[in-house]
């Protein structure tokens, strides 16, 4: 879809605000909702949150907005550094682009960013949220991350399939519709 640096760094941008959003939302109210509620005895999560200070990371405590800002740009940095390029060196691997019907050839480079983001992610997550209070042991990180990788992953993957990608390319279309239109020669 990108055709430059300038729609590939907006192409990413796009999908990171979406995305670290959905994923601020999953963690903090289905994963961790109903724990956060038990702990401070809220009715609410975001009661829950408000009460305890924020959200722990990093061994503090911080407010929501910070945790999307760290989130979104540790993952627009890995998308641009490693999601993007190798999710389309993967999917070429595999598939021609010019004789694989552009539907088909979208998934697999969608299906390949999720692949290569969610392990990494997670593991960049297993580190902020990692529960330093207690000490630190390289099993319990470990540990921590292989728990968040199965919980992330099917969110991901079909957020990202059904959902999100097809709004990021809708999106683009209608950003970048003059650019698209004058490189088709209609």
């Amino acid at each position: 879809m990108p055709r430059n640096q300038f729609q590939r760094m907006v192409f990413a941008f796009i999908t990171v605000v979406i995305t670290v959003h959905a994923y601020v939302f999953y963690s903090l109210y289905v994963v961790n909702g109903a724990t956060l509620m038990q702990v401070t005895g809220e009715g609410s999560v975001l009661g829950a949150i408000n009460k305890q200070g924020g959200v722990y990371t990093c061994g503090m405590f911080m407010p929501i907005w910070a945790i999307v800002l760290i989130e979104f740009a540790l993952a627009y940095t890995l998308e641009m550094v490693m999601g993007s390029p190798c999710s389309f060196k993967l999917a070429t691997k595999i598939f021609n682009p010019r004789d694989t019907h552009p539907v088909i050839f979208e998934t697999a480079i969608i299906c390949a960013t999720v692949g290569l983001m969610c392990p990494a992610m997670s593991f960049i997550a297993a580190w902020l949220y990692y529960p330093y209070y207690a000490g630190f042991n390289i099993f319990t990180l470990l540990a921590n991350w292989l728990k968040l990788v199965c919980f992330n992953f099917p969110f991901a993957f079909f957020t990202q399939l059904f959902f999100i990608q097809p709004f990021v390319r809708k999106l683009f279309k209608l950003i970048f519709a003059k650019d698209i239109k004058n490189r088709s020669g209609n």
